[in-house]
């Protein structure tokens, strides 16, 4: 058959989509580890500098005593040096410790404060979702009209080059310049529609946090498929003293669903509450 048609959601599924788009995630992020190391990486897809943005890239260090550990650092300082970035080098057991303290953290919060949470989380996105969703209408907008401009622009060449008005050389040039810029738009227009809609759908899936924060009520290790169910991604800050051990470094964990969730956020929802049952 040289057609196929596709009727989707019309039985009853073996997994939830939510599962199946992890799954997904964690397959894409998942890569072989070099023989250096022991483990792959736990955190692959998840670490960010927070200053250049770029990926953090996981090291092997081996100390004086032959002993080794993994740590992370900035991949712009790694390829382009001090001068690109700095190291924002933190280690992968701190790392973890954090990671996995702050989440049993979070998600404990979400289970005893369900309604305040879901209430915060619908007042933070209701401005600023709002804001943003206006902000990609109008670039989705600029993107349609410039797509239409180009398949106008394409067939004008065309019936220029076909009547001789332009030369094939130049038909080709410009032929190859179009495709390669509506290919692009292609490509982008359904990325900010989607991006769009998890904005339009902040609110069910700050829900649907709390529902996974029931179902792992006892977290005792951090696994790739846990870290991709709950977190976003993790923002690493460098050290307020460079290369001290002890100094003061920020990690920003965003969680799916409900973004950054600090205990400063948990403290002002809490007084939120305070307020409003003292005015009631």
């Amino acid at each position: 058959m040289t057609e196929w048609l596709r009727f989707e959601d019309t039985h009853e599924p073996l997994i939830t989509k939510e599962l199946w788009e992890l799954v997904r995630e964690v397959r894409r992020h998942k890569r072989r580890a070099p023989k250096k190391f022991e483990d792959p990486n736990l955190f692959s897809g998840l670490l960010y500098c927070a200053d250049c943005g770029a990926p953090l890239r996981l090291h092997r260090t081996r100390t004086q005593t032959a002993h080794f550990y993994n740590n992370f650092k900035c991949s712009t300082y790694s390829n382009r040096g001090k001068d690109a970035c700095s190291g924002h080098y933190i280690r992968e057991s701190q790392l973890k410790a954090i990671v996995l303290d702050d989440l049993r953290r979070v998600t404990q919060f979400a289970r005893q404060k369900e309604s305040l949470l879901l209430r915060h989380v619908a007042r933070q996105n209701s401005a600023q979702a709002k804001k943003e969703i206006s902000l990609l209408q109008g670039e989705l907008d600029k993107l349609r009209r410039r797509e239409q401009e180009l398949t106008a622009l394409f067939k004008r060449l065309y019936e220029d080059n076909v009547l001789g008005r332009i030369p094939d050389e130049q038909y080709r040039i410009l032929s190859a310049e179009y495709t390669q810029e509506r290919t692009l738009l292609q490509e982008k227009i359904p990325q900010m529609a989607e991006q769009q809609e998890k904005l339009r759908d902040s609110i069910a899936n700050a829900a649907r946090f709390v529902e996974r924060a029931r179902q792992y009520s006892t977290i005792t290790e951090l696994t790739p498929e846990l870290l991709r169910l709950f977190i976003d991604k993790i923002v690493i800050g460098e050290r307020s003293v460079k290369y001290s051990r002890c100094a003061a470094q920020e990690v920003s964990i965003y969680y799916r669903d409900v973004g950054l969730l600090d205990t400063a956020e948990e403290l002002d929802m809490e007084n939120l509450l305070s307020d409003t049952a003292a005015s009631a």
